[in-house]
């Protein structure tokens, strides 16, 4: 019995780069929003600072999750790159864009807006690889104009010959 993440690891439609393209974001988002966190932590307001540390520690997941080589002097990192790895991806794209806004949400500046804005922009790679691959043109034209292929061909499979016996009116001779 196959998992979940196995079935999507097996047919997935994404391309090579585009994958590479979300871990990227994803790290470089992780490190800037450590480092403009540590910025946002420069500040008299307890609410910015607390923003600043969670910034901090959402960076730090983010990298953890997406190239746990950059942590490899913690003993977990590999277990948790191993379970970030068999996740889908729409769970990806869930968790980063609810971290991304914590922070924005909490202290709104622009080390904050930048910083876990690309976090949040990792989510938003990740939800699009959740969508999938668009349909090709011949597809997309029958769905634009209303013929759907598919279901005329179920309904002429599944058609039934009925025999239906009217009698004639009356007033016909």
């Amino acid at each position: 019995m196959e998992r979940p993440n196995q079935q999507q690891q097996q047919g997935d439609q994404v391309a090579w780069w585009f994958k590479i393209l979300a871990r990227a974001v994803g790290t470089i988002g992780g490190l800037v929003a450590m480092a403009t966190g540590v910025v946002v932590c420069i500040s008299f307001s307890a609410i910015c600072i607390l923003a600043g540390v969670l910034q901090i520690f959402i960076g730090f997941v983010a990298v953890i999750f997406e190239a746990p080589c950059c942590c490899q002097f913690l003993d977990f990192t590999d277990k948790i790159g191993k379970f970030s790895e068999n996740r889908p991806y729409w769970q990806k794209a869930v968790t980063y864009c609810i971290l991304g806004l914590i922070p924005i949400i909490t202290c709104f500046s622009t080390s904050t807006v930048f910083g876990s804005g690309l976090v949040f922009a990792a989510g938003v790679v990740y939800g699009l690889m959740a969508i999938g691959k668009k349909a090709d043109r011949d597809t997309m034209l029958s769905k634009a104009k209303g013929d759907d292929v598919e279901l005329g061909t179920t309904l002429l499979q599944n058609e039934q010959k009925v025999d239906l016996h009217v009698p004639e009116s009356p007033g016909k001779s």
